[in-house]
């Protein structure tokens, strides 16, 4: 496994053709279960955890059974057996090894529940998770950013049916997290602390609390593209209270119910500063329901036929 550096932009790929082997339980564009292969050989169920590698934790449900836990990535994109450093050969090949840990949290030990189906307490236990991980792994010597993100249906690019989030920690800080850092910087004060409250009285508001904010970004990439932030500025998620965390989770929970109404597919990520940085801390949702092609792929401009103003009218159910 290796980590590349374009020639000349600010763009990394990571080469790593183990995880072809991962197994595929979807078939072309059919029902989420039209190739499930059943519990008994399904990786993440009840009874089967020899199939994974050792477990890093659990959640018990009270007494020996699990309803959530956590392990290494069989089929892992980074390992810690390489050399973390970047390398530059002949100007422009820039590289190091594929540095760092990849992990699994298995949602529900139910097979046949996903994201959409979890409750609000559920929700909550797994954000403490995310925040648990990242915290522990963020710490581990070189690494500079923990990613922490969740695919949901074959376009979102998952493979196993089983309900799972991901998490991924990087010798490098992502050029998606650069990028907001670096535009945090222009500003005299946090923006999205500004944005908050622009957004908290207009059109694209989804929903309001306390502590909590939901709503479809001005300038949307994806159909039905919605983003939730705690509304004090927080860097990371394991500084929020549990009135905050379970606020999220509500929060999580109002946009999954209606996107499962869609049944569509989507990616969530999770930004926060990296370490020495300032950026608000919030969940991106990434609906998968249109296909970027050859104009979006030159350009970086993408053509979105969902108005941020009518997916925010569909969120709040208008």
């Amino acid at each position: 496994m290796e980590l590349r550096k374009d020639y000349i932009l600010d763009r990394w790929v990571i080469i790593a053709t183990g995880r072809g082997k991962r197994p595929e339980q979807f078939k072309n564009d059919e029902d989420i279960y039209s190739n499930d292969p059943g519990k008994e050989k399904c990786f993440f169920c009840p009874g089967n955890e020899s199939m994974t590698p050792p477990e890093l934790g659990r959640i018990n449900d009270g007494d020996s059974k699990w309803k959530m836990r956590w392990f290494a990535n069989k089929f892992a994109a980074v390992d810690k057996k390489g050399d973390p450093t970047i390398k530059t050969d002949n100007n422009f090949f820039t590289y190091s090894d594929a540095y760092g840990k990849h992990e699994v949290i298995v949602e529900t030990n139910d097979h046949n529940r996903q994201l959409f189906d979890l409750n609000e307490d559920e929700l909550t236990d797994l954000l403490k998770v995310y925040a648990r991980r990242i915290d522990e792994l963020i710490n581990e010597k070189d690494t500079k950013y923990v990613c922490v993100f969740k695919n949901e249906g074959r376009k979102a690019g998952t493979s196993i049916i089983h309900s799972h989030s991901q998490i991924i920690s990087l010798n490098i800080i992502p050029k998606e997290v650069q990028d907001k850092v670096e535009a945090v910087k222009k500003f005299d004060s946090c923006p999205y602390c500004d944005i908050i409250k622009s957004e908290s009285d207009g059109e694209r508001r989804v929903h309001e609390d306390d502590t909590t904010i939901t709503f479809t970004p001005y300038a949307s990439r994806f159909n039905f593209e919605v983003w939730i932030f705690p509304k004090n500025h927080y860097n990371k998620l394991i500084d929020l209270s549990d009135d905050d965390i379970s606020n999220l989770a509500s929060a999580m929970k109002r946009v999954l119910r209606k996107l499962k109404e869609l049944n569509a597919n989507f990616n969530m990520a999770l930004y926060y500063a990296p370490k020495g940085d300032d950026l608000h801390f919030h969940i991106e949702i990434l609906p998968r329901i249109a296909t970027w092609a050859g104009f979006e792929l030159e350009s970086g401009v993408t053509i979105n036929t969902v108005s941020p103003e009518d997916a925010a009218k569909f969120y709040r159910g208008e």
